[in-house]
């Protein structure tokens, strides 16, 4: 998980939202694993005639100014990447005034 480019926070959660494994600006953060845990029982139950009554989320993305959230599921474990955000912006083309 620490090799994850721009990564600066990572939580690994069971099913029910014990926290296996953490590090970075994630490590032991129960608070955000509760509310990761949350979010996904409500994207599980938002609009049960629009998705399968077995069709649960696949991927989440969270999105900052600066730093996003990718949760994802494999393997019956719940996987949460908090990331950076950079800025593309060409500095050799700026222009000092």
């Amino acid at each position: 998980m620490e090799k994850i480019p721009d990564q600066i926070g990572y939580l690994i959660l069971t099913e029910d939202g014990a926290v296996l494994e953490s590090g970075g600006e994630l490590e032991n953060d129960e608070r955000i694993a509760t509310i990761i845990i949350d979010l996904i029982s409500l994207s599980n139950t938002v609009d049960p005639l629009a998705f399968g009554p077995n069709e649960n989320f696949k991927k989440i993305s969270i999105t900052y100014d600066d730093h996003w959230y990718v949760i994802c599921m494999s393997n019956k474990k719940i996987y949460v990447i908090k990331r950076l955000i950079q800025n593309n912006t060409d500095e050799g083309n700026a222009i000092a005034v």
